[in-house]
């Protein structure tokens, strides 16, 4: 494993789904045709060691608190289709966008292509409704053998419903469903971060840059 200098980057518009396979093991993630990887981020004035993360899908068992997760959560539905942007979950983002307070986004252009279902690969985007209220919307990379969640949104309001477990709940599931190994849910950090809720899941593994895979324990 070669540990990488700070702040790659390189475009690429079209990825087969194992080249996707290969770039997440290699600790790539990408918003639209913008691939990246980097070791450390900037918050508030502080830096914080970049973790990426993946979960061995065979090795996933729910706990205690993510079976709370999904029974708080009996009267969602989830929907699958391929990724689009629209008011609906442009009205949703202007919300998300509310809990951070340095590093805000301006758009979900920032993080999905001209063509968000197909370019740099495969995505779709699994939907949180409640009724006909739109709660969540997570953006899911489909490979060979790993989905990856690029960005998720989701309604401040409803908090108390832990959306972010729930959408990578969801998205585990589906992906064990089709037979996946790995679903990667993107970067945390080391250091304590509003990130720190992909950290709390069985099968998880950080990238170790001068090792490889390990897995992950908790500290």
């Amino acid at each position: 494993m070669t540990v990488p200098d700070n702040d790659q980057s390189f475009l690429c518009t079209d990825a087969t789904p194992a080249a996707m396979d290969q770039y997440w093991a290699e600790g790539w993630r990408h918003f639209g045709i913008f691939f990246f990887r980097y070791l450390t981020a900037l918050h508030g004035g502080k830096r914080f060691t970049v973790l990426p993360l993946r979960i061995e899908l065979e090795r996933f068992v729910l706990t205690r608190s993510q079976k709370r997760v999904l029974a708080k959560n009996e009267d969602t539905r989830i929907l699958m289709r391929p990724t689009s942007v629209d008011e609906e979950k442009a009205a949703l983002f202007l919300r998300h966008r509310r809990r951070f307070k340095d590093n805000v986004p301006s758009s979900l252009k920032d993080f999905l292509s001209p063509y968000p279902a197909s370019a740099p690969c495969l995505n779709l985007e699994l939907c949180v409704y409640a009724g006909p209220e739109l709660l969540g919307v997570t953006f899911l990379d489909v490979g060979y053998t790993a989905t990856s969640a690029v960005y998720a949104i989701f309604d401040p309001a409803e908090a108390k419903r832990s959306l972010g477990i729930l959408m990578m709940l969801r998205s585990i599931e589906f992906s064990r469903q089709r037979g996946y190994r790995y679903y990667y849910p993107g970067y945390a950090y080391q250091e304590p971060f509003i990130y720190d809720y992909k950290k709390r899941f069985i099968g998880l593994e950080y990238l170790d840059w001068k090792t490889g895979w390990k897995a992950f324990a908790k500290t």
